[in-house]
């Protein structure tokens, strides 16, 4: 359940709102069918890095799933920029703009993309510390293209990350590690995920099961930009088994060592120290102040 004490400021139809409005009826067809996308950046220290490549993401997002993109992404930057403002920046702010269908179209089930909505919800929400977390295998594995829309980062997507979690979580882990249909690593059940290995930075090359990140692509141009070799790659977990070191990269909180995988205990790594480093260093540099 949602933290209701955090403070959280929602604009739906052209009026900013305090906390959030109820705003899908049972006729809704993302209350049935599940036609939501969205897109998630982050306010933390004045700086709200990458906003852009976010706003423009969940038009995306919204396209690939059959809505229409209503809002130019340059909208809603803007909106998020004069949304902020509301709140006094202690605490790190989520920032989620959210497209859905209000009714659908032969026999219900397509989305009709003339009724999409639009809404930005903007929420307190504190970034997780950088001590860690385990990580273990699932069992259950990432769609392909041909199986759901992985070309969107749509909220029908989730419920398989969720029971990822729950079943992680059971056996003692905090996040379970998915592979693709075929057997290749592809990320965590809610990030992208490194390895390094005798000096090379090693993650899994996109193909098109799991979102290419926006942090993770941030990351590795900022590893390459600083002399360090990045290799993209079919992996396995048999490789994050023999790892020096694991990270993961996320829009929630940028970059978190893993400090278990299956039975092996790990350090927070130089490579893990580097990446957070580069990319706070990065945040600042690029004068993203809202």
């Amino acid at each position: 359940m949602a933290d209701q004490t955090m403070r959280t400021r929602t604009f739906f139809d052209g009026t900013w709102h305090e906390g959030s409005p109820n705003l899908i009826n049972p006729r809704s067809h993302a209350m049935w069918l599940g036609s939501t996308v969205f897109d998630g950046s982050r306010w933390f220290e004045g700086l709200a890095p990458d906003l852009d490549l976010h706003c423009r993401r969940v038009n995306r997002s919204a396209e690939a799933l059959g809505l229409k993109a209503t809002v130019p992404a340059e909208e809603i930057e803007r909106l998020t920029r004069e949304g902020l403002k509301g709140f006094d920046g202690k605490t790190a702010v989520y920032i989620r703009p959210m497209y859905w269908a209000e009714d659908g179209g032969y026999m219900g089930v397509p989305a009709e993309p003339e009724s999409t909505r639009f809404c930005l919800c903007l929420y307190e929400s504190p970034m997780l510390e950088s001590s860690g977390f385990s990580l273990t295998v699932s069992p259950f594995r990432r769609p392909t293209p041909e199986t759901a829309p992985t070309f969107a980062k749509a909220g029908c997507l989730y419920p398989n990350s969720g029971r990822a979690i729950m079943e992680a979580r059971a056996r003692g882990f905090d996040n379970a590690l998915l592979c693709d249909m075929i057997g290749h690593v592809a990320e965590t059940a809610t990030s992208n995920v490194f390895l390094a290995k005798d000096g090379v930075v090693y993650t899994p090359v996109p193909n098109d099961c799991f979102l290419n990140g926006i942090t993770r692509q941030r990351i590795i141009a900022l590893f390459r930009e600083n002399g360090r070799e990045v290799v993209e790659k079919a992996l396995f977990p048999k490789d994050f088994l023999e790892a020096d070191e694991i990270f993961s990269t996320g829009n929630h909180s940028k970059v978190v060592p893993v400090t278990r995988f299956e039975a092996r205990s790990l350090q927070p790594g130089p490579f893990y120290r580097e990446a957070r480093e580069l990319y706070w260093s990065y945040a600042r540099r690029a004068g993203t102040d809202a």
